[in-house]
């Protein structure tokens, strides 16, 4: 049986869904964990030895699990807190929890490129941490943080279609249930083509969005 066109397009919502509802949680996530680990690290403005010690292998341990065994890991946690461990929407639960540690560490590279002088001056004029965070730390390393959250995202979109392996809908669940399992070769071909084009968008916004920003800045 061929695959229809509505078939094709309900899967590429679907993809689309999981991407940004997961992105949404997974960069609130992502920007406390990163924020937290660079603030907190020896030296830093907040220094918090206990704390840093704390998230930094939460982060590294979340990071190791790859996306399909933690997917299988937490079906009960997923199910007490969505009913089900099988759809688009129950694939949210693994995708914040994979995504969110990734960006994290993404955030966490992006501000350790800001100078320390500004941090220094900011020091100097009387700011507070929380004010150093949000009027220097994060605007000095948005551009930074925009190419960040593109990767994440493109990382994202391949983790929604290994989640098709167990149901979690989307194009990688067409690419299984309709290519791979009934030899449809052009259906793989075609979500391929899909992904491909996915990334390729949004790679190029995030670097148009990078580059306005250094001219701005």
């Amino acid at each position: 049986m061929k695959v229809s066109s509505q078939i094709i397009i309900d899967a590429v919502l679907d993809t689309l869904y999981m991407v940004s509802i997961s992105l949404f949680f997974g960069a609130i996530l992502g920007f406390i964990l990163g924020i937290t680990l660079v603030v907190t690290r020896k030296g830093h403005i907040l220094e918090n030895k206990i704390i840093f010690s704390i998230i930094n292998p939460i982060v590294n341990t979340l990071r190791s699990i790859p996306f399909i065994i933690l997917l299988v890991a937490i079906i009960p946690f997923t199910r007490l807190l969505v009913g089900t461990a099988i759809g688009t929407t129950a694939a949210i639960v693994p995708l914040v929890l994979h995504i969110g540690p990734y960006i994290s560490r993404l955030i966490e590279n992006s501000l350790l490129e800001v100078d320390e002088g500004i941090i220094e001056a900011a020091k100097a004029m009387g700011a507070s941490p929380r004010q150093i965070i949000q009027k220097f730390l994060l605007p000095e390393a948005f551009p930074s943080l925009i190419l960040s959250v593109t990767t994440a995202t493109i990382g994202l979109i391949g983790a929604t279609a290994m989640a098709g392996a167990v149901g979690g809908g989307g194009l990688g669940d067409v690419a299984i249930t309709y290519g791979y399992q009934r030899f449809d070769n052009v259906t793989i071909l075609v979500t391929v083509v899909i992904l491909v084009v996915l990334v390729q968008i949004i790679q190029s916004i995030g670097n148009s969005l990078e580059r306005k920003l250094r001219r701005v800045s």
